[in-house]
């Protein structure tokens, strides 16, 4: 008799919205085992000696991981980040990639837009101070007023500015890969990175990669007051550098989905209780809806399905030839 195939999954969110995404893997016949997100190489081995599908998290899926996976069929990223997967290693072992593009662009992006006018407007310090008995007022400013700097201008980038184009903000953008006749149709002026820092009173980071862009050198050309907003990748940033600017007010708020350190551990410089008033962090929820678990869930089993059926799934991922700083 002929064992099911063993699906496993190590996204956190996989099935948990209104889905039943685990029920039409089952009904399909497939058995599924889970896993922590963190793809800990010592707790998957055993399971990845029988896995012919991987619906992965956020977690490194390296040469190692797929030398574990002598069945492995396809690696179905739960989002569209896939700089966590050695493509070139997959690609190698004849594993298929697929992502779920635009599943969760909608969810971040409205989650980046909460966390300007978070950052803008004092909210969670006013909860703070009234919690405490204090009353006091801040005078803040309308985000509707202000100019905006995006960096990164996809699906989450052009979908913050379309969200931006409401209050009335003046948009700035920044993408090597998006031609300027496309951002302007965007609503969303071209310029130069380091304008980008010059020019804008708050930045939202929508890049891809794990190279810094926000270092001491692009820090330097910041127009003092800046609100920076990161619902990318930690990677983005040089923590050190931004505390030392929060620390010297060239930046008054760091509002962000993501850290350096996501494990629990409090190491991260801008966890510093002396910057608690100018930092405001969200534990990586911004994809956290039930409508973008839904699609990221129906866009994994979707490529699954198609795979163990011997079809080619849809949103394959090929290796790149070229890799360039944004």
């Amino acid at each position: 008799m002929t064992s099911p195939p063993t699906v496993l999954v190590t996204s956190r969110s996989f099935s948990s919205g209104d889905l039943d995404a685990h029920g039409q893997l089952e009904a399909a016949g497939a058995r599924i085992v889970t896993a922590p997100p963190d793809h800990d190489l010592d707790a998957l081995r055993p399971l990845l000696a029988h896995t012919a599908a991987w619906i992965a998290g956020t977690g490194p899926i390296t040469t190692t991981h797929l030398d574990a996976a002598p069945h492995l069929r396809l690696i179905a990223r739960y989002g569209v980040g896939v700089d966590a997967v050695d493509l070139a290693a997959a690609a190698r072992r004849h594993v298929l990639v697929t992502n779920t593009p635009g599943a969760n662009s909608g969810a971040v992006a409205d989650h980046a837009v909460a966390l300007m006018l978070a950052a803008l407007r004092n909210v969670t310090t006013g909860d703070h101070r009234v919690r405490a008995g204090d009353w006091r007022v801040d005078r803040t400013r309308e985000l509707g007023r202000l100019t905006v700097g995006i960096v990164g201008a996809g699906r989450i980038g052009r979908g913050v500015a379309a969200r931006l184009s409401g209050f009335k903000s003046t948009v700035l953008g920044h993408d090597p890969w998006v031609p300027d006749a496309d951002l302007l149709a965007a609503g969303i002026e071209p310029v130069p990175l380091d304008r980008i820092a010059a020019r804008s009173d708050i930045v939202s980071l929508h890049a891809p990669g794990e190279q810094p862009l926000i270092d001491a050198a692009w820090l330097a050309h910041a127009r003092p007051g800046l609100i920076l907003v990161n619902t990318a990748r930690a990677g983005l940033v040089d923590e050190q550098a931004l505390a030392n600017a929060l620390t010297d007010g060239t930046v008054q708020v760091y509002a962000s989905d993501t850290l350096s350190s996501e494990s629990g551990d409090a190491n991260s410089p801008l966890l510093a209780k002396g910057l608690a008033d100018r930092t405001i962090f969200t534990p990586h929820s911004a994809a956290q809806t039930v409508e973008a678990v839904d699609s990221m869930s129906l866009g994994t089993v979707t490529a699954v399905l198609a795979v163990l059926r011997g079809d080619t799934p849809p949103n394959i991922v090929l290796p790149p030839s070229t890799k360039e700083k944004i």
